[in-house]
C-alpha cells in the first residue's frame, strides 16, 4: 500500500476531526486557521479563532475593517506581520477576485501573506487540487519516512523535498483523497510524528519509515543553519493620566511590533527622561523590569511610570488613550499585560 493510501485511511479513522476549522470547504476559514497556526500552538489558536470569526465572519467584513481593529483582535498571537498581511489579503480577494478565493495554489500564492505551503493547504483542503504542502510538521513526517537526510538549510535540498512531496500525492479519487491526505499529514506531525519521542508504534507509516528502521527518527529533518539570537534593552514610558488613560504611540513599520500601539520606547533611560516635560521628570518611577522573548531576540523591558494630567504631552509622539479605547487596540502582549495589571 502506498504512502498516500495509508495516510488517507489513517486520517479517516484516527486523525483529528474536532478542530473548528476542520470539516469545511470554506476557504476563508481554512485560510484564517492556516495563518494563525504559523508558529503558534493549536491550543492558543483555539481561543483566538472563534473570537476572530465572530467579529469577522467572512472575507468581506475583514476587508472592510480597520487595521487597528484587526491588530486589536490579534493582540497576543504574535508575529504581527501575519495580521497585517491577513488584512491586505482580504482586501485583495475583494478587489481582485470579487470576494472569492482563487481555487488554485498558483493563484493563491499571488495574494499577500500566502506562501507555497499555505496556498497548497487551501487548494487541496477546499478544492481538492493535487498539490503538496510542506510546513514544519509535514517536513518532519516526510523526511523521516523517506530517510531524506539532505540539509534543509540548502535551498536545493528544500526543492528536492518539494519534489518528493509531490511524488507521494494521491493519484485517484482526488475529491476525497486530497483533503484527507493533506489533513492526515498535518495530523501525523502534530500527534504521532512529533519532534521528540515520536509515537512510531502507532504510526500508519511505521513499516515503510526509513528513519524508524535506522533507529534514529529524532535525527530528521536535518537543518544545520541556526539563526543567531540577539538582545535589546528598552525603556518604556508608562505615562498615566486621569481615569486610567494611557499615553500610547504607534510603532513604525518595519520593526519590532510594527504598526502596534505601544508605550513610547527608548534605547536609554536618559533619552526617556529627556522626552518627558521637565516639570514631571522628578516624578518618574522605575518599575520592575522583565524579559520578553521573541523568536530570535530577547527584549529586556524597563517600564518607567509617571502620573501626568491629560493636558500635558507625555512625549513628542503619541496621544492619550482612554480606558475605553486602549484595551481594544493592537497592543504588544507584554504591554497589554503590563497595563492590565493596574
Amino acid at each position: 500500500m502506498d504512502v498516500a493510501t495509508q495516510v488517507v485511511r489513517w486520517q479517516e479513522t484516527h486523525g483529528r476531526h474536532d478542530l473548528p476549522w476542520q470539516n469545511t470547504c470554506d476557504p476563508y476559514r481554512v485560510w484564517l486557521s492556516e495563518i494563525m497556526l504559523q508558529q503558534t500552538q493549536v491550543a492558543t489558536v483555539l481561543t483566538y479563532f472563534p473570537r476572530f470569526l465572530e467579529r469577522f465572519p467572512d472575507v468581506r467584513s475583514l476587508a472592510a475593517a480597520s487595521l487597528d481593529d484587526v491588530l486589536g483582535l490579534w493582540s497576543g498571537l504574535g508575529y504581527y506581520s501575519r495580521a497585517r498581511n491577513l488584512h491586505l489579503c482580504a482586501q485583495a480577494v475583494m478587489r481582485l477576485h470579487g470576494g472569492l478565493f482563487p481555487q488554485t495554489a498558483l493563484l493563491l500564492q499571488t495574494l499577500p501573506g500566502i506562501g507555497r505551503s499555505t496556498a497548497a493547504a487551501i487548494a487541496s483542503l477546499c478544492f481538492a487540487e493535487r498539490v503538496a504542502i510542506l510546513d514544519g510538521n509535514v517536513k518532519r513526517v516526510l523526511t523521516r519516512v523517506l530517510g531524506f537526510d539532505g540539509d534543509l538549510a540548502s535551498a536545493a535540498n528544500e526543492r528536492r523535498l518539494w519534489d518528493e512531496a509531490s511524488r507521494l500525492l494521491p493519484l485517484r479519487d482526488l475529491p476525497q483523497a486530497m483533503p484527507r491526505y493533506t489533513q492526515g499529514l498535518m495530523d501525523l506531525g502534530a500527534t504521532l510524528c512529533t519532534a521528540r519521542k515520536p509515537g512510531c508504534e502507532a504510526c500508519p507509516l511505521a513499516q515503510s519509515c526509513v528513519a524508524r528502521r535506522l533507529g534514529q527518527p529524532e535525527g530528521y529533518p536535518v537543518k544545520t543553519r541556526k539563526l543567531k539570537r540577539s538582545s535589546q534593552s528598552i525603556w518604556l514610558l508608562w505615562a498615566q493620566g486621569e481615569n486610567d488613560s494611557v499615553w500610547l504611540s504607534q510603532r513604525p513599520t518595519p520593526g519590532v511590533w510594527a504598526g502596534l500601539y505601544c508605550l513610547p520606547w527608548f534605547d536609554q533611560r536618559e533619552a526617556l527622561e529627556t522626552a518627558v516635560p521637565e516639570r514631571y521628570r522628578t516624578a518618574l518611577h522605575d518599575t520592575p523590569s522583565f524579559t520578553h522573548v521573541l523568536t530570535h531576540k530577547d527584549l529586556y523591558l524597563h517600564p518607567v511610570q509617571v502620573q501626568m494630567p491629560r493636558s500635558a504631552q507625555a512625549s513628542s509622539q503619541g496621544r492619550w488613550m482612554s480606558a475605553q479605547e486602549w484595551p481594544h487596540l493592537g497592543l504588544p502582549a507584554p504591554v497589554r499585560k503590563l497595563l492590565l495589571q493596574e
